[in-house]
């Protein structure tokens, strides 16, 4: 499968580097609003071709799937534009900016019949199933809380800072612990509670937030763009709890006894970056005919949009394009 890049940032750079580790894909071009960027980029990451605009990548017939990798502000405008050329894409969380942005996105793709999905890495890994593995075999007992976090010192960010770019922790980071807890409690909440501090922008910097679901468990999540944290999501049962190290790209989980003591360990595959799993995803999605993946299907996508309009409509943030 050719890939074609759209950006030319850092992320960016980790898909190129993914993509020339894996046997049936290749990072075939990248596109950028200045051809000097594209060729650069191009030229460190061993990419075949260099477009100095967007439409001239879309309108290569070679180009298999799009991976959008673009700040979130701008994830509705490109993700249209490479459903217009009939192209599939891949598109880098946050989905969008908001959910209605989300909806926009995924009825026009339905509306062309073109397939569509979410990047968001940790859906995709082999670690999702090992977790829940765990928790269905019952070695955990009666499963009644979850917590996770992931922070990192960000504020010298551009795209995190600026409102503009639906900057702040939450579409950037904060999107992991939830969906850590989307992926192992499910996603009928009964309530979400939240407290955020913000940065000098207006966007939010860091935060807390509570999710109650209607059968009585928690999960109490964390997200930040002030500290790096110790990125653990764990999980509390009735005869044990784990620990999943590194929640964004988890490495190892630990499962413990109800008096602390370690059972055993498990170490996740070796990988090239994480991210072949998504674009594997993606191969085999198209390869049967589908414009989702069953990964990360649509729905999931709106609802991970919804609960953070909600927390964002709590703490008063609207970014100036809404």
């Amino acid at each position: 499968m050719n890939v074609g890049i759209l950006g030319a940032g850092n992320i960016a750079g980790t898909m190129a580097r993914t993509l020339n580790g894996m046997k049936d894909a290749t990072a075939y071009a990248v596109a950028a609003r200045d051809l000097e960027r594209a060729q650069s980029f191009a030229k460190e990451y061993q990419v075949e071709k260099a477009y100095g605009s967007y439409e001239e990548m879309l309108a290569d017939d070679k180009v298999d799937l799009v991976y959008i990798a673009t700040p979130h502000s701008h994830h509705l405008e490109h993700g249209k534009l490479c459903i217009s050329y009939g192209k599939p894409v891949l598109c880098e969380k946050s989905f969008t900016a908001n959910a209605a942005q989300a909806r926009e996105l995924l009825d026009y793709a339905k509306e062309k019949g073109v397939f569509i999905t979410e990047a968001i890495w940790t859906r995709y890994m082999p670690s999702r199933k090992i977790i829940t593995d765990i928790i269905e075999s019952g070695e955990l007992g009666d499963v009644h809380m979850l917590s996770a976090n992931l922070g990192y010192r960000l504020i010298d960010k551009e795209r995190l800072i600026n409102p503009e770019l639906a900057g702040g922790a939450l579409l950037d980071v904060g999107v992991y612990p939830l969906n850590f807890a989307s992926m192992f409690f499910g996603n009928d909440i009964e309530n979400i509670t939240s407290s955020c501090v913000k940065f000098e922008t207006g966007v939010d910097g860091q935060a807390g937030m509570i999710l109650t679901y209607k059968d009585g468990r928690m999960a109490t999540l964390h997200t930040g763009m002030y500290a790096a944290s110790e990125q653990y999501g764990i999980i509390c049962g009735s005869k044990g709890y784990l620990i999943a190290y590194n929640i964004n790209n988890i490495n190892k989980i630990d499962v413990f006894s109800s008096d602390r003591k370690l059972i055993r360990t498990i170490e996740v595959p070796e990988q090239i970056t994480g991210y072949e799993y998504e674009v594997e995803a993606c191969m085999k999605a198209l390869a049967e005919g589908k414009t989702e993946c069953e990964e990360m299907p649509h729905s999931e996508t709106i609802r991970m949009m919804e609960w953070m309009d909600t927390l964002r409509g709590q703490w008063g943030i609207r970014y100036p394009f809404e």
